[in-house]
């Protein structure tokens, strides 16, 4: 608990000026020391009104979230804003940098609000499994209607100042000295109090609201906080305010100590300590300020989308015109949607297409500060390009391969300088996934990989640091998941009944639905490759195999573990039922039925058991951080705080004997991880 509120006077207003760095979050001392200079404020006769603004870089970011396991230490902010709210004096909230949750609550109590020109403003809770609790429910609704309140709030969305103020959510935004215009507009207001929650609102159209809602319920899988938070925006203007804002407030302090806040906290909490990796203090990267791509692909193309709509110079490279032209096509595309969609302004999609260049030579790329690699996954053709790049790139450039699976030192060691090679691997679609996995191979330079978990906070993506190995860390643990359910398909489960079980234990997708939306033909790429080194004792499912024989793979061809009519929804297939069972009978396995739990404890079983042993061998630092990626990168239910909080939560015993009956299912010489350990107090702290 830290922080304070200095008070300065401009003449006859008071200027409220909360620090408490490095973002101003509202812990317990600020809203201690906020109560005492309202107190003064009230009692000194000579001012007229206060302004409320941040020290640094903010006004408040939010609040502290490390007191949400916690009683909630008095003054508690419903306090603090009726203090305000009660004061004979106008306020004015002076907002800049961010004013999140409870920041913006407070500002949302104030008389007035003023934003600087690169001011966000938002109410955040609902990502965290909780509601606004000070005011933000019956607040908000009076300010932009019912609708758009539903909108923002159960999205967490946030609002630049432009669009605050389109939308009522500022008053003003500054066009000089934002704390010269605040104070002016405090002393403006001298006399006169204005209350938003006495605000009649704007008025709605019922078919707008009901779209939010179905929006919002969709999107927000329904979970209770966002059940919760739409229940308090309509309640908003039909009870009183005191009674509004009580029952919201009672309601937050439900959610709050609630099992899926805890784990979405959780989440947040790993979420920043994987950007900062796992480096020494004092280590960091090297500058960059244009990126070099290998490959017009999909992915190359959708790499060089994330750079450029990050404002990045990008020199897309590939032999094949028919393929830049498709790449420049993809990309253009996207650019346009992002500004369609607000995501970008058109001066910046403007800036993004004029800043992509198309060559055909690699020796283009010469003078670029990243090289990213992003062409056929086979380990020869990388380690080819690699070479010729080796000869190419300047001195101190960053080269890095977007493998999802291949070994980054025998692609370092084609070059001169394996100490600047490392792996980026991006998520498809690149642009729009938010996890970056930078994989450290045995000879990469700290420095490099610092740039590299750089990069990925330049682009907007959450990185998660990985040390070398088979599938780094996602790829491996999916696998594992993957392999599991092709087993489940040989005892006696249908596509159908998988994907089903495990949509309801939360994932956003089955695997089989999964496997079809990507194309069965990537992984069976895959397994060719492997087939001279695969384990002879391992357990194998050929069904993947006999459907990609039969060029079933897959949304793209019409048909994959699905049958797909002509609007692209999946059926039922007769075709793999037979194959199933089929693949069964010639292994000798007795098909039983398997119930949605022994479906969803198998597949479960196998995601933690490869977790352990992927922290085992040190491929993935600590247990948070594959949370992190199994989360972000593979639909693991964000409320359940990753696949290993989740397991920390779980019967011991119980789950240790699934993971063991996880690892005898795959065959031999599969490992069962050290549960008995990991599941006891260390793992415990690890995932704290």
């Amino acid at each position: 608990m830290s922080g304070t509120v200095h008070l300065e006077r401009d003449g006859d207003v008071a200027v409220l000026i909360i620090d408490n760095p490095p973002v101003n979050a509202g812990s317990s001392d600020v809203r201690k020391a906020l109560l005492r200079r309202i107190a003064e404020v009230e009692a000194d006769a000579t001012l007229a009104g206060a302004v409320l603004i941040g020290a640094g870089k903010s006004f408040i970011a939010g609040s502290d979230l490390r007191e949400f396991d916690l009683p909630l230490e008095p003054p508690q902010l419903p306090q603090v804003i009726e203090a305000i709210e009660g004061s004979s004096k106008p306020y004015v909230a002076a907002l800049h940098g961010a004013a999140l949750g409870g920041g913006y609550e407070l500002a949302l109590g104030c008389d007035a609000r003023i934003a600087a020109p690169e001011t966000v403003v938002g109410l955040p809770e609902c990502t965290l499994g909780i509601i606004p609790g000070a005011g933000g429910t019956q607040k908000l609704p009076r300010l932009v209607g019912k609708a758009k309140a539903i909108s923002l709030i159960c999205t967490g969305g946030r609002v630049s100042s432009p669009e605050a103020l389109r939308l009522g959510m500022v008053d003003a935004v500054a066009e000089t000295d934002l704390r010269e215009e605040s104070v002016a507009l405090a002393r403006s207001l001298a006399g006169r109090k204005q209350w938003v929650v006495e605000l009649p609102g704007p008025e709605d159209k019922p078919e707008d609201i009901e779209a939010a809602t179905s929006k919002a319920v969709a999107a927000g899988r329904n979970r209770p906080h966002i059940q919760a938070a739409i229940r308090h925006v309509m309640a908003a203007g039909t009870v009183g305010a005191r009674e509004g804002l009580a029952a919201e407030r009672a309601e937050f302090q439900q959610l709050r100590v609630a099992p899926e806040a805890k784990a979405l906290r959780h989440i947040f909490f790993a979420e920043r300590e994987a950007a900062r990796g796992n480096l020494p203090a004092g280590v960091k990267g090297r500058r960059f300020e244009s990126f070099g791509i290998v490959g017009a692909g999909t992915m190359g193309a959708d790499i060089a989308t994330a750079t450029l709509q990050r404002g990045f110079p990008t020199v897309l490279v590939d032999s094949n015109s028919e393929a830049l032209a498709r790449a420049k096509a993809r990309i253009t595309a996207a650019i346009e949607k992002g500004v369609t969609s607000g995501k970008l302004s058109v001066d910046a999609g403007d800036r993004a297409k004029c800043n992509l260049v198309l060559v055909s030579e690699l020796q283009s790329l010469e003078d670029c500060d990243v090289l990213i690699e992003a062409v056929f996954e086979d380990l020869e053709t990388k380690r080819g390009v690699f070479a010729k790049l080796d000869t190419i790139a300047k001195p101190g450039a960053l080269l890095a391969t977007n493998t999802s699976y291949l070994d980054i030192d025998r692609i370092a060691a084609a070059t001169t300088r394996p100490k600047d090679v490392i792996g980026l691997h991006f998520f498809s679609p690149a642009h729009i996934m938010k996890l970056l996995e930078v994989v450290a191979g045995a000879e990469s330079s700290r420095e490099a990989v610092a740039t590299g978990l750089a990069i990925a906070k330049a682009l907007g993506k959450q990185p998660v640091q990985a040390s070398n190995g088979f599938g780094f860390i996602g790829n491996r643990i999916y696998a594992a998941y993957r392999a599991a359910c092709e087993f489940m398909l040989e005892d006696g489960a249908l596509p159908h009944e998988v994907d089903e079980a495990l949509k309801d234990f939360g994932f956003a997708m089955g695997p089989f639905a999964v496997a079809d939306m990507s194309g069965l033909d990537i992984a069976w790429r895959m397994r060719q490759q492997q087939a001279a080194t695969r384990d002879p004792a391992a357990r194998y499912v050929a069904i993947p195999d006999r459907l990609c024989e039969m060029e079933r793979l897959g949304r793209k061809t019409g048909a994959g573990y699905y049958d797909y009519d002509e609007k692209g929804r999946p059926q039922r297939s007769a075709v793999v039922e037979d194959v199933i069972v089929m693949a069964s009978d010639a292994k000798g396995i007795e098909r039983r039925s398997l119930d949605a739990r022994e479906i969803q404890r198998r597949a479960i079983a196998a995601i933690v058991n490869e977790a352990g042993l992927v922290l085992e061998e040190e491929i993935a630092a600590r247990a948070s951080d594959i949370d992190v990626v199994v989360v972000n990168g593979y639909g693991f239910p964000r409320w359940l705080g990753g696949p290993l909080y989740w397991a920390a939560q779980q019967d011991l015993e119980e789950l240790a004997s699934d993971c063991a009956a996880s690892a005898a299912a795959a065959g031999p010489s599969k490992r069962r991880a050290d549960l008995d350990a990991l599941l006891g107090s260390g793992f415990s702290d690890r995932t704290a």
